[in-house]
This record gives structure tokens, C-alpha cells and sequence, in this order.
């Protein structure tokens, strides 16, 4: 039996049933699966239960337009990621600039060119396929990363840095989360920062997650046990159980550095092992007034 080569999925929205059906027969001869929308708000509901490769957009719809759709779509970090193409008859300036600015990456015009529009649609696929092998390879090494726009809205992050979000933030949605303009979060006890790393688009700003107990902790054992913030920190987590793979992701650095951390920890204490380590340091927090 050969193997079944899996089909790209591009999503058609467009409320002209000529156009839906004349663009549904071309891309499924061209061995795409074609999705069916009639209208922006159709989109949007089916975007919440199937995920497509690729959206065809037809710009110029009654109720909710092209370019309004293709806002809300990209409000959502559940979709932010797809590529949206616009179909329009018109040619002029404005509109295309209006829907590269919603976020559109490509521009077909009425009548269309079938051959031309293909080959765009195959470049767009392959540009997606290479974004979504780099965001797979930074959620399986554990990476707390997130995107955010200028305003700090968020725009993607991984599935490690969701899971600490919802944690921490209460009702957490991120379509609305924005990051506090200070960059932390205190939470029972906890503390989240944000750390900017770099920017990767033209609105479009990464940050590493990483987690610490709310910096009292941290402190007391800086003084009372003379380490330094890194040890204190490290072994404030050693106290609560963690592995020195969680301590990697939650401070965000390597194993081989918690590691260091640790021997330098066990010399100052004057002990041979973790048990011993995370055994003084509940003694000493309980002494805190």
C-alpha cells in the first residue's frame, strides 16, 4: 500500500456562487482541498473548528467585508498564523494597500488568472510550512515564547507559555491578553516576566516567559544563606520539588547553568545533595517573621 500524501486545506471565502464553484473545481484539480465560506462571519465560525492552510479572500462582501475579516482573523493567535490572499475587481492603490494593512499577504485581481493565482497560492504554502516547522521545533524544545504587536497585544505563543499564562492569569483568552506595560505579573505568590528578545516582524516583538517566586523568597535566602539572586532563585525551586529540567524552563536558562548553580549552592551550604539543599531551605523560610 503507498502512503496517502496529505492535501493542503485552503479555506475560499467568497458570496458569489460562480466564483465559489469555478475556484472550488480549479483547486481541487490542483489537489488541494477546498473549504467553503459564503460570508466573514461563516469564516470565522468554521476557522473555530477546522484549521485550513490557506485563505482565499474575496474583499469586497456585504455585512462584514474582506478586510474586517481578515482583522479579526488575524486578532486571534489561533489563526494569526494563516495566509490570507484577497480577491477583488478592484485594482486601485488604496485597496491593495488596505489589504496588505489587515493583514493580507498577497493580492489576486478579477477576473483571475488561474495559472498565476496557483503559483501564488504554492509559494504561500511552502512560506507557511516553513514558519510552522520553526514554531513546532520551538514548542517541542519546551520554550516559553510568545509574539506580541507594539501595543503588546498577543499575537502567537507556545503551548508551554499558554499553559503558564492560563496559570497565572485568571479567565485567561488570548485573543485579549496584553502584556502589562511594566512586563510582570504577580500572582500568589508567583512572578512573570517578560523578556523582550527581539523583533521579528514589522509589528511583531518576541518575548522569553520565565517565572520566579515573587522575588521574597528569593530574597530572604539571598541574605539569610549569602548567595547569590541566580542561587537564591534556583534553590528557592529546588525547595518546591523541581527537577532541574522545570528549573531550565521556568528561569529560562540551561540545564548545564542550574547545574553550576547547584554545585556552587552545595558548597556554600556546606551539604552533598539536592534533598539536603531544598531540606535547608524550607528551615530557613519557615524562620521568616
Amino acid at each position: 500500500m503507498g502512503e496517502t500524501t496529505q492535501r493542503d486545506i485552503v479555506l475560499v471565502v467568497d458570496d458569489t456562487p460562480d466564483t465559489l464553484g469555478f475556484l472550488t473545481n480549479a483547486l481541487e484539480n490542483a489537489g488541494l482541498t477546498v473549504l467553503v465560506a459564503t460570508d466573514g462571519a461563516s469564516a470565522i465560525k468554521l476557522l473555530s473548528q477546522i484549521t485550513p492552510d490557506l485563505i482565499l479572500m474575496d474583499a469586497v462582501m456585504p455585512v462584514m467585508d474582506g478586510f474586517t475579516t481578515c482583522k479579526l482573523i488575524k486578532s486571534d493567535p489561533a489563526s494569526s498564523h494563516l495566509p490570507v490572499i484577497f480577491m477583488t475587481g478592484l485594482s486601485d492603490t488604496f485597496h491593495i494597500v488596505q489589504g496588505l494593512e489587515a493583514g493580507g499577504v498577497d493580492y489576486v485581481a478579477k477576473p483571475i488568472v488561474l495559472d498565476e493565482m496557483l503559483a501564488r497560492i504554492r509559494v504561500h504554502l511552502e512560506n507557511a510550512r516553513t514558519a510552522n516547522r520553526a514554531r513546532m521545533a520551538l514548542d517541542a524544545t519546551g520554550g516559553f515564547l510568545m509574539a506580541a504587536d507594539a501595543q503588546g497585544r498577543l499575537r502567537w505563543c507556545t503551548p508551554q507559555a499558554a499553559k503558564r499564562l492560563a496559570n497565572a492569569v485568571e479567565h485567561f483568552n488570548p485573543g485579549e491578553f496584553v502584556i502589562p506595560p511594566d512586563k510582570v505579573i504577580t500572582t500568589g505568590g508567583r512572578q512573570l516576566n517578560f523578556s523582550f528578545l527581539s523583533r521579528t516582524g514589522g509589528d511583531e516583538y518576541l518575548y522569553r516567559l520565565t517565572e520566579t517566586g515573587g522575588g521574597q523568597e528569593e530574597a530572604f535566602l539571598r541574605q539569610y544563606l549569602s548567595l547569590t539572586t541566580r542561587e537564591a532563585e534556583v534553590l528557592v525551586w529546588i525547595g518546591r520539588g523541581k527537577s532541574n529540567r522545570d528549573i531550565s524552563d521556568i528561569l529560562g536558562i540551561s540545564p548545564r547553568t542550574v547545574n553550576k548553580h547547584l554545585e556552587q549552592i552545595f558548597t556554600k551550604l556546606g551539604v552533598e545533595n539536592r534533598a539536603s539543599a531544598a531540606a535547608l531551605a524550607v528551615r530557613a523560610l519557615s524562620t521568616r517573621v
